[in-house]
């Protein structure tokens, strides 16, 4: 993703929401590495889990109180690390 795509959607986080503010984050990733995503946020509780027809893919949904756009930005790129994610 590049910096315009970056600044673009800050600014529509900071349109819409007030800081600090309670933010849902989905992500979906292969079965084999949702260990490796959930090791990427222990101090938070997933919301909802739930696998593909087949169980090849789990859908997993985070809720957790962000301090400001950047912060929703980073939680994205540190993300980012785990091959095959796809974040909704």
């Amino acid at each position: 993703m590049d910096l315009h795509w970056f600044a673009s959607f800050k600014k529509k986080l900071d349109q819409h929401y007030a800081w600090p503010a309670l933010y849902v984050f989905k992500f979906i990733v292969p079965a084999e590495k949702k260990a490796e995503l959930k090791k990427l946020f222990p101090q938070h509780v997933i919301s909802t889990e739930k696998k593909s027809g087949k169980g090849n893919y789990v859908s997993l949904t985070y809720q957790m109180m962000m301090p400001s756009s950047e912060s929703v930005i980073s939680v994205y790129e540190k993300a980012a690390v785990v091959e095959g994610i796809v974040a909704l």
